[in-house]
């Protein structure tokens, strides 16, 4: 070998290696620019042209609740199987699966009754709850505040009412983490209370609003215990109802007609646009079609299904043509049975399809603030480069952790990498479950950002893949 071209070659290779960084940087700068320069577009399509909130006007107000079996249900169906093909799916089908059909059977009434004065309170049942019967029950009411103390007076709860009076904690900046917190009481305490002999419930609203609406939502009763009616009831009655029993023994009644009829067809409401590189690849995002009957479900979540169609709008207003297969999905069935996410996942299943991403917007129409995310370690570092080119339109955060209620089985069937839009969330829980959840709640510019910001993410991961 000639030692003296030796270091020639050497400069020569690290020009080389040198001039091909330069071209992967620049090609990547490129690539940032163009996807920039996309979802520019897409804001600008959303923020000018989006059809979101008059699609949230009409499902709200033209159709209104949504519960699963009820004739709102089917409604809502037919409606969003239209909207969808309106805003330019390839196909759209409805996903036949079976949900519980519950009924609240009449207006929810309740009164505390001390030294012979009677006094109305705002309840709404439970939903899945049983009624009270034909006639009014009354009984003795013992306040509560946690489940250890229920146990601790266990003597005292035979006959009476258990009062579970267990407050948002107003310490948690995140507002879902003071209803993971307190939410147990709603799900469990009936049954806790049965156990020990209770004839009925009262569940301090999950909520820490200033208002008096009492907030509704799903109890599970345990087969091992009597099952007894439940009602949630406003925050500033909670607050008189306390203050009555504080100052001696109070009685309360209870009216509620609650009832299930057999479970009957439901669907999940899909509409595609089919991947041109890559089909068999398929991208999910949605939201929940169905919502409580004592609300118009304007954020819960209507917000979530009307973002959802109109990112598919805006797609095809753009000429769009995604690598992968994108399902936009309208699920049945989250509020009191899951049945619409279980049979989505439960399908894909049976054929064999491979889910590679889901997103769900279900926290509201609010200001999008974050996305989590539930992936692995090496997906999580991915995503993160791509989030100068989200934030600008609000979400500047991406956590780990994340996802929605029903694209959750996708995850626990098959690992699918999920996550979840996270809108501003400190006045979302003045309206859950709550009559106010209605359409004039929701902020017209709140809800298209969060539909630019979910867009932008699904193209994205179309664009690169996970």
């Amino acid at each position: 070998m000639n030692t003296t071209t030796t270091p020639f070659i050497f400069i020569r290779t690290i020009r080389t290696c040198l001039l091909l960084l330069a071209i992967i940087i620049a090609g990547a700068a490129m690539g940032q620019e163009s996807d920039s320069l996309f979802i520019r577009k897409m804001a600008d399509e959303i923020l000018l042209r989006s059809s979101a909130y008059e699609n949230l006007r009409v499902l709200t107000k033209q159709i209104g609740p949504r519960l699963a079996g009820s004739s709102g249900m089917v409604k809502a169906e037919r409606w969003g199987a239209a909207a969808l093909q309106a805003a330019g799916a390839d196909r759209t089908w409805m996903q036949e699966c079976m949900v519980p059909h519950w009924v609240r059977g009449g207006q929810d009434q309740a009164r505390v009754l001390v030294n012979g004065k009677s006094t109305t309170l705002d309840v709404v049942a439970l939903g899945n709850s049983i009624g009270s019967g034909k006639s009014e029950l009354m009984a003795p009411v013992i306040e509560v505040r946690s489940f250890e103390e229920l146990r601790q007076r266990e003597q005292e709860v035979k006959g009476k009412i258990v009062f579970y009076n267990y407050p948002f904690n107003a310490a948690f900046v995140r507002t879902f983490q003071a209803y993971s917190d307190a939410n147990k009481y709603r799900g469990q305490g009936p049954s806790q209370a049965a156990r020990y002999g209770a004839v009925g419930v009262v569940v301090r609203s999950m909520s820490h609003s200033a208002d008096n609406h009492p907030h509704t939502g799903s109890t599970r009763y345990d087969s091992l215990y009597n099952k007894v009616p439940a009602v949630a009831i406003g925050l500033q009655d909670a607050d008189r109802l306390s203050g009555f029993i504080a100052a001696g023994p109070v009685q309360v009644g209870l009216r509620t007609h609650g009832y299930f009829l057999p479970d009957t067809i439901g669907h999940n409401i899909i509409g595609e646009l089919k991947g041109s590189e890559f089909p068999n690849e398929i991208i999910t995002v949605g939201g929940h079609l169905d919502s409580w009957d004592n609300c118009e479900g304007a954020h819960d979540d209507g917000a979530g299904c009307v973002q959802t169609i109109e990112i598919l709008r805006a797609f095809k207003a753009l000429g769009y043509v995604p690598k992968r297969t994108i399902r936009f999905v309208l699920f049945a069935n989250e509020e009191n049975g899951l049945r619409g996410g279980t049979q989505y996942a439960e399908e894909a299943r049976q054929k064999g399809e491979k889910h590679v991403f889901a997103l769900e917007s279900d926290a509201g129409g609010f200001t999008p603030r974050a996305f989590g995310f539930t992936v692995s370690d090496a997906q999580f570092q991915k995503i993160l480069q791509w989030q100068s080119l989200i934030a600008p339109y609000g979400c500047t955060e991406f956590s780990r952790g994340g996802g929605g209620a029903d694209i959750g089985p996708l995850n626990r069937l098959f690992n699918t990498p999920v996550a979840g839009l996270q809108p501003d969330s400190q006045r979302y829980f003045d309206y859950h479950h709550a009559r106010s959840d209605v359409f004039e709640a929701v902020n017209k510019r709140e809800l298209e950002l969060g539909a630019v910001n979910m867009a932008a993410l699904i193209y994205l991961i179309d664009r690169y893949g996970l």
